[in-house]
């Protein structure tokens, strides 16, 4: 009887082992990252920028009424001057946008002497000529950005148009250099004109919010020469040669539509595997 039992509680052990090693393990089904849908920076913006013109003139010419010979100044120099302008643009991919830009050119005023005869009898003289000039540019612009690091994007452009530039009257007077005297002051009527221009720019936007960019950057203004001042009192007309700007700026975008959130869908349902039994 002992024997019997043995042997049933034996083959009862055999046979729960076996069935426990057919009983195969349930593997943990990983779980997916959800997947976002990217959506790029585009659309239409308005800008505003405020900056400091540091201006290189490259100088001026004017008929010598006495002889019709045109001349160059012997100094002329243009004072620096501020700057300030507003836009519209697109932002066409996170790569590259353009824009179309109006800058104003406040007040920058001119100094320039020029020599020759004067008084009576005729002594050798030097004239001290005073003005000043304002400026409209207007100009189309392409920026490529250089990706974004953090908060920054560094970008390099360039723009192509034209300049407005309006001289005021020219007044010189003529003093004899030995001490002797000066004439009476003669005023030339100054001139206005539009000229060609190109811009080079460099610089770096920086996120403010989703759709607001501060801008800080450098911007090579190159404007060509055009008529300055008439003919008055036996001297004139002048022209100046063209003068560059190269302007320290900052300024701010603001983006429409640039506040939309990127797309979110779910991860796909993995349905549940069942156990397996062998």
């Amino acid at each position: 009887m002992k024997r019997s039992l043995a042997g049933i509680f034996a083959a009862l052990l055999v046979t729960s082992n076996a069935f426990a090693a057919d009983l195969a393990p349930i593997e943990p089904v990983p779980e997916m990252p959800p997947e976002v849908t990217v959506t790029e920076s585009t659309g239409w913006y308005l800008r505003g920028d405020v900056g400091y013109g540091f201006t290189d003139m490259r100088g001026a010419r004017y008929f010598q009424g006495s002889n019709a010979n045109e001349v160059d100044f012997d100094s002329a120099e243009l004072r620096d001057s501020w700057t300030v302008g507003g836009g519209v643009g697109y932002q066409i991919n996170n790569y590259f946008r353009t824009d179309l830009t109006l800058d104003y050119l406040t007040k920058a005023d001119f100094r320039g002497s020029t020599t020759g005869l004067c008084g009576a009898p005729l002594e050798a003289c030097t004239s001290r000529d005073v003005s000043s000039l304002t400026a409209w540019t207007l100009m189309a612009n392409a920026y490529v950005d250089l990706g974004t690091y953090g908060i920054f994007t560094p970008y390099v452009g360039g723009g192509i148009g034209g300049t407005y530039v309006k001289w005021k009257n020219l007044r010189n007077v003529s003093c004899q250099d030995d001490g002797g005297g000066c004439d009476d002051e003669v005023i030339h009527g100054g001139r206005g004109n539009w000229r060609f221009s190109y811009a080079l720019m460099a610089g770096a936007s920086i996120d403010v919010t989703c759709n607001v960019k501060a801008d800080v950057g450098y911007r090579f203004l190159h404007v060509d020469g055009g008529s300055m001042f008439g003919y008055a009192s036996n001297g004139g007309p002048g022209r100046d040669k063209g003068f560059n700007v190269h302007e320290a700026r900052v300024g701010a975008r603001y983006l429409f539509g640039g506040c939309q959130q990127a797309s979110y869908e779910p991860p796909p349902e993995i349905p549940l595997q069942p156990s397996v039994y062998k």
